[in-house]
């Protein structure tokens, strides 16, 4: 899937976070990278054979006190990293690495990608709002994700 096409993905992702949510989205830069770097890998304790399909960085909203924001702020960021997300999804689809980087994709695959990308925003945003590993992990397995919910 070239970036462009993937970008969108990641656009429209987001515009499908249920509007009371995604109002309460502020000053977040939402990016597309191929990879992970080698100083995110390091930061995030990845080892050789982990990946990284999305990183929140910034201050989540549950610690923003009463000066946030006051005088120029620079946004905090979520980052959808491309390869990773369609490795996984070629693997997951059982098409293996050949799909993954190659352009033609299949209306499957790409529905695949879709889901991982908009599984990924929702949990960076989770991030977001100061939850943590085990409390994103705990409402997935609750199956309280409204995103999940959404056409």
């Amino acid at each position: 899937m070239p970036p462009k096409e993937f970008e969108v993905l990641v656009a429209d992702a987001f515009a499908l976070v249920p509007e009371k949510f995604r109002a309460k989205v502020k000053n977040v830069a939402l990016l597309v990278e191929e990879e992970p770097n080698d100083e995110t890998r390091k930061e995030n304790n990845l080892g050789p054979e982990d990946t990284l399909l999305g990183l929140y960085r910034g201050t989540p909203r549950s610690e923003r006190g009463e000066g946030y924001g006051v005088g120029p702020t620079m946004p905090d960021t979520i980052t959808v990293y491309r390869l990773p997300v369609l490795e996984k999804a070629a693997h997951e689809s059982g098409v293996g690495e050949l799909v993954a980087w190659g352009e033609m994709m299949t209306e499957p695959m790409k529905r695949r990608v879709r889901n991982i990308v908009r599984d990924t925003i929702w949990h960076e945003i989770a991030h977001y709002f100061g939850m943590d590993e085990y409390e994103i992990a705990a409402r997935e397995e609750e199956g309280t994700n409204e995103y999940k919910k959404t056409p």
